[in-house]
């Protein structure tokens, strides 16, 4: 008969793992959200368009109920939100390492390209320029600060898409 080790009796969950880190109840829902948004990291969402992606013949997941637990992700920093052009606010999973990235936003695909290698000559300038800028908040008062850079326009993939492939 095979014997099992330890790491073989332990082993958890990495979506799991992350909802119980961040003090929050591993629900069959939460595991799906998060899974989801985990699995296309470079998508946002928003509140119906995850809910039409995580519609099955098996599960459903009221409006409600997500709504609440995109917001309960949100504040415990699993989820990014972002408001975008036409104020809709878009999800999209948090890197655990990352507390804020330059990135470039498509207003055709909704896809978020990082800018961290694209600004790298500039990176130290535009960080010593945020933290500045959050230290100042703080000196009058302002509480719970976070800073998003966000340039937003059309990818060369739909720009191509959108002239027939004709590069513009």
């Amino acid at each position: 008969m095979p014997t099992r080790s330890a790491s073989d009796l332990i082993s958890v969950d990495p979506i799991d793992a992350l909802l119980s880190a961040h003090g929050l109840r591993r629900t069959g829902a939460a595991r799906r959200v998060l899974g989801w948004l985990l699995a296309h990291p470079d998508i946002s969402y928003t509140h119906a368009q995850l809910q039409e992606a995580l519609a099955d013949g098996t599960h459903s997941l009221d409006r409600v109920t997500l709504y609440r637990l995109i917001d309960r992700l949100t504040q415990v920093g699993l989820l990014l939100c972002r408001v975008d052009a036409r104020r809709v606010r878009r999800y999209q999973a948090m890197p655990a390492s990352v507390k804020a990235i330059p990135h470039f936003e498509c207003q055709s695909c909704h896809r978020d390209s990082p800018l961290a290698g694209t600004l790298q000559s500039g990176a130290v300038d535009l960080e010593l320029a945020a933290q500045q800028a959050i230290q100042a908040l703080r000196v009058l008062g302002y509480q719970g600060l976070s800073l998003d850079l966000a340039v937003r326009g059309v990818c060369a993939d739909c720009a191509s898409a959108a002239t027939g492939g004709v590069a513009p």
